[in-house]
């Protein structure tokens, strides 16, 4: 009862008129950020920032939480429409909600989305009030071997995402970890693989990556097509999934939400990692891997879950011992700061009224989203029936816009524009640029607590296997590597004895 009686207590901070305004204003600009590319909630709460020092900290804090997980809302929308993550997390939604886009099912898989985020995003609030404590608890076992090992049966998982060969799928992600490598070394604080280029001294940006390697390739591989033609060449029908979709999709939305509540907890992109995990699960487990990549509904709904999950789940860590698992939430952890807020295990005890006002507020944010998103369903998929010589120029604005607007560099819209060069020139040899991007944000996190953990156990690699998470990781990714590389091997020993 008493646990009622706080969330009741929550719903009353969270009702209140000017609460209620500012989370409709949070999850409005979320949306509005997360389908414009490349911009991201970074960019939008640090502009904002400034503007909640004139309102209560916990109005001010309602606010910027809806910017986060509105964002992760609103980034699907450009994935399955023209192939360009509005967020990192929604890379992986570009694989199948782009697919079923061209096949004239944008609605369905808008819907999917919409709903499927909603789900998982209310889960994770109920985990969030419910297992905090246990989450938290878990967590902090993790120590450097724990997230080596956890990065490292990351990479391995994309030998399920790759539609085409492992050997090209490794080779992306190989490509990807050298990337994530240039910049400031962490730990001697030397630059490498910057070639001199003051630009490369923070390294190479997430955000001109990802949208040069789905943004400008997609619009490259298009205008191919002509300009003439529309994106989807079949007529759109149905903008609700049907029958058929919701069986397909149930348990990928249920599945997805407990990857993306669990790695979500974790530091280091828990969205982003959450989604690739989802994912390769669904295609792992699935009786037909065959149609990912090619318009299944899985795909798309596991993925946005996992990701509204993590959202939700990364408020953990924060809330209760004031350590923001990633970048965003650690600029909403200096808003507490800046409004004398008190940080870590004394903030639920001395300042409930926030604690529960903000839980309560991300249930009804997730309530808004859903309203707000359902009826521009049938607006998004209009859009699809715009010739693309009108089209393109207006993505490519936005990509540029979104790219420059991050860093306020324009070496970064070149980066943008290479990467876009090399997206499309790679896709014509059967190369992905999803593994690419997975082993781009992992590598780093991968290199620090590698080195991190040889620095503890100096210089001993058993530490792996003598840690029992770290060990249980570790044979995990040796079995998924196994199983993916064994039919790869049999394959190729068929085709050389057909050639012999």
């Amino acid at each position: 009862m008493d646990l009622l009686s706080q969330l009741g207590t929550g719903f009353l901070v969270a009702l209140a008129p000017e609460n209620l305004f500012y989370c409709l204003a949070g999850v409005v600009i979320g949306t509005l950020v997360g389908v414009l590319p490349g911009i991201g909630p970074i960019a939008a709460m640090s502009l904002l920032l400034p503007a909640t020092l004139a309102i209560p900290p916990t109005a001010a804090v309602i606010m910027l939480a809806g910017i986060y997980y509105g964002s992760m809302y609103g980034g699907s929308t450009t994935s399955i429409l023209v192939r360009i993550p509005g967020e990192a997390a929604s890379v992986v939604t570009c694989l199948d909600g782009h697919e079923m886009a061209k096949q004239g099912r944008a609605g369905p898989a808008l819907a999917i989305s919409a709903i499927g985020s909603f789900i998982a995003g209310t889960a994770a609030l109920v985990g969030l009030v419910l297992l905090a404590p246990v989450m938290v608890t878990a967590a902090l076992a993790f120590g450097p071997a724990e997230y080596c090992a956890l990065m490292v049966l990351g990479l391995c998982l994309i030998a399920y995402l790759s539609q085409a060969s492992v050997l090209k799928s490794l080779i992306m992600a190989a490509i990807g970890l050298v990337l994530g490598l240039a910049g400031l070394d962490s730990i001697t604080g030397l630059p490498r693989l910057t070639f001199d280029r003051l630009e490369l001294i923070d390294g190479v940006g997430l955000v001109p990556v990802v949208m040069g390697l789905f943004g400008v390739a997609e619009i490259l591989k298009n205008l191919e097509q002509g300009t003439s033609r529309s994106l989807v060449q079949s007529k759109v029908t149905g903008l609700m999934p049907k029958r058929a979709d919701w069986l397909a999709s149930r348990f990928a939305i249920l599945r997805g939400t407990v990857i993306g509540f669990v790695l979500g907890i974790l530091p280091g992109g828990g969205a982003v990692i959450s989604s690739f995990v989802a994912y390769a699960v669904e295609k792992r487990i699935s009786k037909t891997p065959e149609r990912f990549g090619h318009g299944a509904i899985e795909g798309v709904a596991a993925p946005e879950a996992a990701n509204n999950a993590a959202a939700g789940s990364a408020f953990i860590p924060l809330l209760t011992l004031g350590i923001p698992p990633n970048a965003v939430l650690a600029l909403l952890m200096g808003a507490l700061i800046i409004h004398n807020v008190p940080i870590g295990p004394t903030l639920i005890s001395q300042r409930p009224d926030l604690f529960w006002g903000v839980v309560a507020s991300m249930y009804v944010g997730n309530v808004m989203l859903l309203i707000l998103n359902l009826p521009l369903i049938g607006l998004w998929v209009r859009c699809l029936s715009v010739p693309y010589g009108i089209l393109f120029p207006i993505i490519l604005l936005l990509c540029c816009i979104g790219v420059f607007s991050v860093s306020g560099h324009i070496f970064d819209v070149y980066v943008m524009i290479a990467f876009g060069v090399v997206g499309w020139a790679v896709a014509r040899f059967g190369f992905e640029p999803a593994p690419l991007v997975l082993g781009f944000v992992l590598g780093p996190l991968l290199e620090n607590n590698l080195r991190k953990a040889l620095i503890l156990s100096r210089g001993s690699w058993m530490t792996f296997l003598e840690r029992p998470i770290s060990a249980v990781f570790i044979i995990a990714s040796a079995v998924v590597l196994l199983t993916a590389l064994v039919p790869w091997i049999n394959a190729k020993r068929k085709e050389i004895a057909v050639e012999g």
